[in-house]
């Protein structure tokens, strides 16, 4: 389930976007694949071998130092190493290390730089992907919004398993992995389905052969266990945890197997847990969804066509759209932007609504004559090619190893062909994008059934904007169902992905009790969204906005 990279909904995002670019419920009226019956959380091999290597962690401990002068990262930074088994049945066996961020706690308060505050551990946060790295998620502490829990809390990032530096997964040449102008058929034919299957079959085959037996280790169970193994070397008895997107569904495993090591947790942008939609079927009812996010912004952009000149209706912003991409089709942008890379541009701005004036101020700025805009936020950024090439392989990895997927293309075919007559934005990307996994070849896991009776879970916080796309809102209501205890916080009428510590201060305000203070609302509490962008019509400040930005991983794109 694709996700942009996420610090916050809004200002972090961008403000971050500069030092870390990463990957990334209620399903539509389609099929989806028999599941095997849920494994149980109970004493098994890898329970056993986790408890092995979390005790060694202990022991060891996590000897931090200088980061790496490839990370270019802050003297207040420090990195260092945790070993966890590649396997957890031999935890004695072959070990893998991750790589791991920290920035003390400040001990100061924000409000009052006067006033000492007791530091209360560590706060580890992912997020997302999967494939997102959290190494410089220790840098938001510089951001106004998350000071007063840089106060308390020491905050610590890592790179999961396979990503970046820790025992990096890779499918394909990097130097290969942008493609350069790609097309976007919404209704492909039958001979551009064909390509696409060679082309999944073919990188399904390089993640087997790149990675060899290693590959069926890559999977949302081992990090959970590798998020244990993490909190030991910390030195927390209990673990504080935030995760974002994807990160919120691996939080969702650690809460269901290690009920008792929970200290606190935050997910959010709850992706549904219910193994049922783990992944195919997850994966349709978020391009399902982000037909509803794409009519949003071609609204917006509809209400501001003073500024833009792109219509001054929804249907007209699409007519607009729809004749930049066959402009594309003919002579791509600079040589590297055709309808692929104009798809992937809009698809970004439906995670972040912060997004929306640079994307309106491009599409109109082409269709204008001035390309340059457009290249600016959708060419291939070359030099980040090789991490990109990272977390696609990561992403498909752990959600191809996660659950049983379809074999036969022809179920693929007549899903994704019904649902695009409906959602036609960005159905079929997505399925080309986990195609590989009906070619996987490495064996599967089957989906835990995430779920915590009364009392055995301590109380955690799911947040969630009510029209996200990314992770559709029926799956925090399904997050919020299955974990005991839990409290719900909704941004009402908001569509952002992510949402802790972005622009709305109600929602802040109750991760801040939370987190703090251990306060949390009534089960179920809202916030009003937070306001739309203001249009732009200014060139600068258009491509400093987009230049910022942090695209998603895409192939080819």
């Amino acid at each position: 389930m694709r996700a942009a990279a996420l610090y916050s909904a809004t200002g972090s995002a961008l403000l971050l976007a500069t030092l870390v670019a990463a990957p990334a419920g209620g399903a539509p009226a389609v099929e989806t694949p028999a599941v095997e019956a849920p494994q149980s959380p109970g004493l098994s091999a890898e329970a056993s071998g986790t408890a092995v290597a979390a005790e060694r962690a202990r022991a060891a401990g996590i000897e931090f130092g200088p980061c790496s002068t490839e990370q270019d990262m802050p003297g207040s930074m420090r990195c260092g190493t945790v070993s966890v088994p590649l396997d957890y049945a031999r935890p004695h066996g072959e070990q893998i290390r991750l790589t791991v961020s920290r920035v003390r706690a400040t001990g100061q308060d924000p409000r009052n730089g006067k006033r000492k505050v007791p530091r209360q551990g560590a706060l580890v946060y992912n997020p997302g992907g999967p494939g997102g790295s959290g190494l410089y998620f220790p840098l938001v502490g510089l951001l106004p919004e998350w000071k007063r829990l840089a106060g308390a809390y020491d905050l610590v990032g890592y790179e999961p398993r396979g990503v970046g530096s820790s025992a990096p997964l890779s499918c394909q040449d990097p130097g290969r992995f942008f493609k350069g102008p790609s097309e976007a058929p919404t209704h492909p034919s039958e001979a551009y389905k064909k390509e696409r299957v060679a082309e999944a079959k073919a990188y399904a085959r390089g993640c087997a052969e790149r990675t060899g037996d290693a590959l069926r280790h890559y999977h949302s169970l081992n990090y959970a266990r590798d998020l244990d193994v993490l909190r030991a070397a910390l030195g927390e008895r209990k673990l504080t945890f935030m995760g974002a997107s994807y990160g919120t569904y691996f939080g969702a495993l650690y809460a269901t197997l290690f009920p008792s090591h929970v200290r606190r947790m935050v997910f959010d942008s709850a992706v549904n847990p219910d193994p049922a939609g783990i992944w195919y079927g997850n994966n349709l009812a978020q391009s399902a969804a982000f037909e509803d996010r794409w009519e949003e912004l071609r609204e917006w952009i509809a209400g501001h066509d003073a500024v833009y000149g792109l219509g001054d209706t929804a249907e007209l912003v699409l007519r607009s759209y729809e004749k930049a991409a066959a402009r594309l089709a003919a002579e791509p942008a600079g040589g590297k932007v055709g309808p692929g890379q104009l798809q992937g541009a809009f698809l970004t701005a439906g995670y972040y609504d912060d997004y929306w004036p640079a994307r309106a101020h491009a599409l109109s700025a082409y269709l204008k004559g001035d390309p340059q805009p457009l290249v600016d936020i959708a060419g291939p950024v070359e030099e980040a090619a090789a991490e990109a090439e990272n977390s696609r392989a990561v992403y498909t990895a752990v959600e191809c190893n996660d659950a049983p997927w379809p074999t036969d293309f022809a179920v693929w075919d007549r899903d994704n062909t019904r649902l695009a007559r409906v959602a036609p934005f960005e159905t079929w990307d997505n399925a080309w994008m986990n195609l590989p996994c009906a070619y996987w070849q490495a064996p599967r896991q089957r989906p835990l059934d995430v779920r915590t009776g009364p009392g055995e879970l301590p109380p955690t916080l799911i947040l969630a904007a009510e029209r996200d796309a990314a992770t559709p809102y029926e799956g925090a209501i399904e997050l919020h169902r299955r974990l005991s205890g839990s409290t719900l916080v909704t941004e009402r009428d908001a569509g952002t992905h992510g949402i802790a510590y972005g622009s709305n201060a109600c929602v802040n305000a109750h991760v801040d009790a939370y987190l703090l203070e251990g306060r949390l609302p009534a089960r179920r509490a809202s916030c009003a969204g937070h306001p739309l962008p203001d249009p732009t019509a200014d060139d600068e400040e258009a491509r400093e906005r987009g230049s910022a930005e942090a695209p998603v991983a895409r192939p080819g794109a």
